[in-house]
């Protein structure tokens, strides 16, 4: 698959993402998809994933998360994102501040037989805490 296709996967997957339709973001992972939300910190499934990311989504009505950068190689995309959201709900155990938070993500996602298979986050969650406890 050559990288234009993968990185317009990744658009999709990552628009489907921010309008929160996680049944379409879904569709576009692999039956053998894999999520880490850090690096030994594995998720599988969609299932997982979705509970994961709604988790942390409901926590910022009306977020924006928007792909800065895509860089494509082989069956690899990494996707440079900001997450920017106003907190109004719990979220890593922390209740609703009402702060915006925003913060930058890598993520790198990899494609077998047109479809993610894998899916790698990385940020700094002290970062984010740190956001989300400020005066």
């Amino acid at each position: 698959m050559n990288a234009t296709l993968n990185k317009d996967l990744v658009r999709r997957f990552y628009g489907a993402i921010q309008k929160e339709d996680y049944a379409t973001a879904a569709s576009l992972c692999h039956d053998e998809f894999m999520f880490y939300l850090q690096l030994d910190t594995p998720i599988p499934g969609t299932e997982g994933f979705i509970r994961s990311e709604k988790k942390n989504f409901d926590a910022f009505a009306g977020f924006r998360f928007t792909i800065e950068a895509l860089f494509a190689e082989a069956n690899q995309v990494a996707a440079y994102m900001i997450f920017d959201g106003k907190q109004s709900g719990e979220c890593d155990g922390m209740a609703p501040t009402g702060n915006r938070v925003r913060f930058s993500l890598m993520m790198l996602l990899t494609i077998a037989e047109g479809k993610i298979i894998e899916k790698r986050a990385h940020f700094d969650r002290m970062d984010i805490h740190r956001q989300l406890a400020a005066a």
